[in-house]
Parts: C-alpha cells; sequence; structure tokens
C-alpha cells in the first residue's frame, strides 16, 4: 500500500500541473475539480487494497516451515 500511496501522490501533483496547461490549450476546463480527484483516488485506493488484501491473505495460511523446505 506504501507503493500505491506513494503513485497516488505523485499522480496527483502530475494531474494538478497537467490541468494548468490543459487551461490555457482547452477552453472551458476548470483546473482543479476537487470532486474528480476524490473519485478517482478512493477508486484507486479500493483496487490497490483489494489488489493486496488478496495475495497477503494467501500468504498468511502458508505454513512457514512448509514454504522454507519449499525453497
Amino acid at each position: 500500500m506504501r507503493l500505491a500511496a506513494a503513485g497516488f501522490v505523485l499522480g496527483l501533483l502530475g494531474a494538478l500541473g497537467l490541468t494548468q496547461v490543459l487551461r490555457f490549450v482547452l477552453a472551458d476546463v476548470a483546473p482543479f475539480n476537487v470532486i474528480t480527484l476524490a473519485i478517482v483516488g478512493s477508486v484507486l485506493a479500493a483496487v490497490a487494497l483489494a489488489a493486496s488484501y488478496v495475495p497477503a491473505r494467501f500468504a498468511t495460511r502458508v505454513d512457514p516451515a512448509v514454504a522454507l523446505r519449499g525453497d
């Protein structure tokens, strides 16, 4: 989740920078839309949580001795 959070922060900074560029290129584009950024961020956070939860759940069910013997 730390990697997903870092990607979210970098993506947010990139999006804020690009909205300033789009404001000059396109007419009637709002430079900062909080609702859209919040919805997209929430969806991406939920997907990242689900993607990391499922493998972590399976990893906790494996006996450590069996996992070490396999290597």
